[in-house]
């Protein structure tokens, strides 16, 4: 008895990591085009080019020699891109590591519109908070769809025209300085910590999930609205599912003591 309710207590506690695994191979079979599709442990195409903000042409294998950041935003996004960089200006600030040194950011538009110059005048709203020498190592690109294309689909970052806008959400990836995935970090605004772990991490190699994955099971972006709302189906089947053990433990235990 005591083997049995053991293993029904550990199919308890998988079930939001099954549940998780499960929207993401559902997501995965309908081919979402909104949203992240995690892609840990697997290395990014080095040899996509790309125009910095001082109109250079660069590839992303000149360029990511240590861990680094990567974002995707576009630069007349009305709503979570400038919260997204300013959030990644902010923790930059606060953590202890050397911008330069020990990591680099690079940002990237998905939006072909977007030139050189218009990346060098956004640029300048979001570097204010580091300093003037570090502000170097926070790079922004932007490039033809085909590349564009590559590499959101090699870190799995789903966005949709919707008119003049784009329907995305909102993350920041970290890659190894070999350009491996090790990290995604989700929401608008990051801990220090968690920033400066995932930086150490990278370094080394290691690819970790990211406890606040739950978030992204939990709310879904809306592209009508631009928010995140809550997906009270999923929560909804997730508690009842754990529900129907419960039930099921007290019944068997029930009946063994009758």
């Amino acid at each position: 008895m005591k083997r049995l309710l053991f293993s029904i207590l550990i199919t308890i506690l998988s079930v939001p990591s099954f549940s998780q695994e499960m929207v993401k191979s559902n997501l995965l079979n309908d081919k979402i085009e909104i949203g992240i599709i995690e892609h840990l442990g697997d290395t990014i195409p080095k040899d996509l080019w790309f125009l910095n903000e001082s109109n250079d042409t660069v590839t992303l294998g000149q360029l990511i020699d240590k861990p680094t950041v990567m974002l995707f935003v576009y630069f007349d996004c009305p709503n979570l891109c400038s919260p997204l960089m300013d959030g990644v200006a902010d923790v930059i600030s606060k953590t202890d590591l050397k911008l330069g040194t020990d990591y680099q950011i690079i940002t990237i538009s998905f939006n072909t519109k977007d030139t050189p110059e218009k990346a060098r005048e956004k640029k300048v709203n979001f570097v204010q908070k580091i300093s003037k020498e570090n502000q170097k190592h926070w790079i922004y690109l932007t490039g033809i769809q085909d590349n564009i294309n590559k590499i959101t689909e090699a870190t799995g970052f789903r966005y949709k025209a919707q008119g003049l806008d784009f329907a995305h959400a909102s993350a920041i990836i970290v890659l190894s300085p070999q350009g491996k995935i090790t990290r995604y970090l989700y929401g608008l605004t990051f801990l220090p910590f968690d920033l400066k772990m995932s930086i150490i991490e990278a370094q080394k190699g290691i690819a970790r999930p990211t406890i606040n994955r739950i978030l992204e099971y939990c709310f879904a972006y809306n592209p009508a609205s631009k928010t995140y709302s809550i997906q009270i189906t999923r929560i909804i089947g997730t508690i009842t599912i754990i529900i129907a053990l419960i039930v099921f433990i007290f019944l068997m235990v029930k009946r063994r003591k009758n």
